[in-house]
């Protein structure tokens, strides 16, 4: 009898184990194909991007050091227009302008991450954020998920820096500089902007502290690189008496877009520059000093 028993035990814990095993591929099986596993980190945003010389560089860069990081599947519409033609407002009031009618399609067709634009207004009715207040407004339409940002350029002139600060009250540029970014760019538009779209997210890229930095650098002689503070764009902070930027501010101040879009880690990036000045560690140092409630 016992060993009859130890049989049809032994069947029995044949059957057992037979239907755990089957239990477990089944659930194998279904992990597999049932259990959704977690998104990949994202290859690349769509954006669209518009503004004057001043913020062209840097989107016309974006695309070389964005893929240069990995981001295969970046990509960018860039419309731009000189000067005050560049503002919000003025290709918002251009309607019959090709540029008005080109940010409306690029809007229209939907699917879009990012919406650049510079911080300049309409200083006859001083209404800061009138274009951009239109802009959004349009895009939200058809892509309701956009995220928003002002990328703000250095103050113009730049041989005329310590007097442009001292008539408006302050010490040096850098001050300067620091109110406008912070008092006007940040408090007087991006607060009352996300005040009217609570829901979209809207932020700042400080990209005019490159060309400050760097031009502080040249004067003090500690770069790494033979440039001078004006001449040619390949050898020089400014190529103007405008204040329009050099090869070496451009990509300084396109790694400083590189880690407010993407989040890079401009540590470990090893994009080349083309000079032998540190820019990653000058970038990451304004991105990291850079206010964190106008980051994204």
């Amino acid at each position: 009898m016992w060993r009859s028993l130890i049989k049809q035990k032994f069947n029995i814990m044949n059957y057992v184990h037979f239907f755990i095993a089957t239990l477990l591929l089944t659930f194998i099986s279904c992990s597999k194909e049932d259990v959704p596993s977690s998104p990949d980190t994202t290859t690349g945003y769509n954006m669209l991007l518009i503004g004057n010389s001043f913020f062209k560089p840097y989107a016309e860069q974006l695309d070389a050091v964005a893929f240069d990081a990995g981001f295969s599947a970046h990509s960018s519409t860039l419309i731009k227009r000189g000067g005050d033609n560049g503002r919000p407002i003025n290709f918002w009031n251009d309607s019959t302008s090709a540029e008005h009618l080109a940010i409306k399609a690029a809007l229209d067709q939907g699917g879009l991450d990012y919406f650049g634009m510079t911080p300049g207004h309409d200083t006859i009715n001083n209404d800061r954020i009138e274009g951009h207040r239109a802009w959004i407004n349009y895009a939200l339409q058809n892509n309701p998920d956009i995220k928003v940002f002002i990328a703000i350029p250095p103050v113009d002139y730049p041989a005329n820096w310590d007097s442009i600060a001292t008539a408006y009250g302050f010490s040096d540029i850098n001050t300067l500089y620091h109110y406008f970014v912070n008092d006007i760019v940040h408090t007087q538009m991006i607060d009352q902007l996300r005040a009217e779209f609570p829901n979209t997210t809207i932020f700042s890229i400080p990209t005019g502290w490159a060309a400050l930095e760097l031009s502080a650098m040249q004067q003090d002689s500690t770069l790494s690189d033979n440039i001078s503070l004006f001449g040619p764009k390949s050898s020089a902070i400014f190529t103007d008496a405008k204040g329009h930027q050099g090869q070496i501010v451009i990509e300084a101040g396109t790694l400083v877009w590189l880690n407010s879009l993407y989040k890079v880690d401009l540590s470990t990036n090893n994009y080349a520059t083309g000079f032998n000045t540190d820019l990653h560690t000058i970038a990451k140092n304004i991105t990291d000093t850079h206010d964190t409630n106008y980051q994204q």
